[in-house]
């Protein structure tokens, strides 16, 4: 069962996932002995399933982000449609989806030429019968930045893709 000191825990590691138990101790109250044990029950409960890294794509070299959305026959097995983007390097996540189109890919690329050649690369990859793209021009993640509100997006490149 979550509890409120849970849900607090939980907060703050989204918030920054590199706070230190004393420091989360000192936040919810509790000594941070108390604090490890909860977080080792929510990761062996599943809760916590991982932490993960956000990455200045800018410096990377990847600033240009965009979602492909992908159509597929009406015959294609949803795992199908899955592993779609699979071989795609540049691509982030896919998601199926119910309704059209059948599935979502955020990619991530240097440059408009770029991310021309990773839309061709999906449109190869067999069963995909169509492709819209739609270039993300900011974004904003909840607890990522402490304070943040959709009204401060921050700022991406953008560019306009005509293929």
């Amino acid at each position: 069962m979550i509890d409120g000191v849970d849900r607090a825990i939980l907060d703050l590691l989204v918030e920054d996932g590199r706070r230190t138990m004393t420091e989360i101790a000192d936040r919810v109250g509790l000594s941070p002995s108390a604090v490890k044990r909860r977080v080792d029950r929510l990761e062996r409960v599943g809760v916590i399933s991982g932490c993960t890294v956000l990455l200045d794509h800018g410096k990377l070299g990847t600033s240009l982000e965009a979602f492909v959305e992908l159509r597929f026959a009406g015959d294609v097995k949803v795992e199908t449609i899955a592993m779609a983007a699979a071989s795609v390097a540049e691509a982030q996540e896919v998601f199926t989806v119910a309704g059209d189109p059948d599935a979502l890919v955020r990619v991530r690329v240097a440059n408009v030429q770029h991310l021309r050649d990773v839309i061709d690369r999906l449109r190869r990859t067999g069963a995909v019968i169509g492709t819209k793209t739609l270039m993300v021009l900011g974004t904003w993640r909840r607890g990522a930045d402490s304070g943040s509100t959709p009204d401060r997006l921050r700022a991406r490149r953008s560019a306009r893709l005509v293929a």
